[in-house]
C-alpha cells in the first residue's frame, strides 16, 4: 500500500509542475508571449511593378510600368530571338521573352513597327481615343502604329502579350 502512496504523490507532483509549467507558458502567470512572426520584417507584396523603372525612363525615355517578369527589356546585341520595337522617338527597343507566357505594360510614343520572335505576340496601342489591338508575326516584321493606320497618326504602345 504504502508503494502506492508513493506512486500517487509522484503523479500528482507531476501533474502539478506540468499545470505550473503550462500557465507560465500560456501567460498564466503576466508573461507575454509574442511570436517569431510579429516580430518579422512583414509580409512581401508584389505589385508587379518594373524593377529600376525610373532609371530607364530617366535614360532611355521609356516608360515600363507592370509586369509578370517574362518580358523584359533588353540590349539589342545581347541575344537572339528578341522582339524589337520600332519607334520614331526610341529607334530600336528589345525586350526578351521568357516562360510559356508574359505581358509588360509601357509606354514608348511613336511605335511604328514591331519585329516578332519566336513567340505568339500581341500588342495594345492607342492615339487619342483610339485603341487598338496588333497581332505581331512570328520572326518577322508587322506594321503597326502609324504604318497601318489610314491617317498616318502617331501610336503609343501600351501593352505586349507573349505566349508560346
Amino acid at each position: 500500500m504504502n508503494a502506492r502512496k508513493t506512486v500517487f504523490r509522484a503523479l500528482g507532483l507531476a501533474v502539478s509542475g506540468g499545470t505550473l509549467a503550462w500557465l507560465a507558458i500560456a501567460g498564466g502567470f503576466g508573461t507575454e508571449l509574442t511570436s517569431a512572426a510579429d516580430e518579422g520584417p512583414g509580409y512581401a507584396i508584389e505589385d508587379f511593378a518594373y524593377p529600376n523603372a525610373d532609371k530607364i525612363l530617366a535614360e532611355r525615355g521609356i516608360t515600363l510600368k507592370r509586369g509578370d517578369g517574362h518580358i523584359l527589356l533588353a540590349d539589342c546585341a545581347s541575344a537572339t530571338d528578341l522582339l524589337e520595337v520600332w519607334s520614331r522617338s526610341n529607334e530600336k527597343i528589345c525586350f526578351r521573352v521568357t516562360g510559356n507566357s508574359g505581358y509588360l505594360t509601357l509606354e514608348i510614343p511613336a511605335v511604328f513597327a514591331v519585329k516578332g520572335n519566336s513567340y505568339a505576340t500581341r500588342v495594345d496601342m492607342t492615339t487619342g481615343t483610339d485603341e487598338k489591338t496588333y497581332d505581331v508575326n512570328k520572326n518577322a516584321w508587322t506594321p503597326v502604329g502609324e504604318s497601318a493606320d489610314d491617317q498616318g497618326r502617331d501610336f503609343m504602345l501600351m501593352e505586349i502579350r507573349s505566349a508560346k
